[in-house]
């Protein structure tokens, strides 16, 4: 079993930057894909970001590419998603996932493990 813990979500202002993070539990960290998902209030849960188990692929949403950047750290046990440039409808609960296939993948429906989420609010 997989546990995962975001952090670093908050308020700030739009054209601002936010580092969230996620504490992954387990052995086997280092050989599953991990994601970031986002849900806004009233909107379905969308794709973000996604890095491959080595952190050699990475795959961006075409709304974030270019402003936001996932990494990982396998001996920590971490995955970030730095966000810059932030927009007010980057604003939603960010979810980070863990897929025990490594290769990159876009559907959340073939991920795993989930964290409880963490909270971003831009504001205009």
């Amino acid at each position: 079993q997989v546990q995962l813990v975001e952090s670093g979500g908050g308020l700030v202002q739009a054209g601002g930057s936010l580092r969230l993070s996620c504490a992954a539990s387990g052995r086997n960290f280092r050989s599953y894909c991990m994601g970031w998902f986002r849900q806004a209030p009233g909107k379905e849960r969308e794709f973000v970001a996604a890095i491959r188990w080595s952190g050699g692929s990475t795959y961006y949403a075409d709304s974030v590419k270019g402003r936001f950047t996932i990494t990982r750290d396998n001996a920590k046990n971490t995955v970030s998603l730095q966000m810059n440039s932030l927009k007010p409808e980057d604003t939603a609960v960010y979810y980070c996932a863990a897929d025990k296939i490594g290769a990159v993948t876009t559907n959340q429906y073939e991920y795993d493990y989930w964290g409880q989420g963490t909270q971003v609010t831009v504001s205009s």
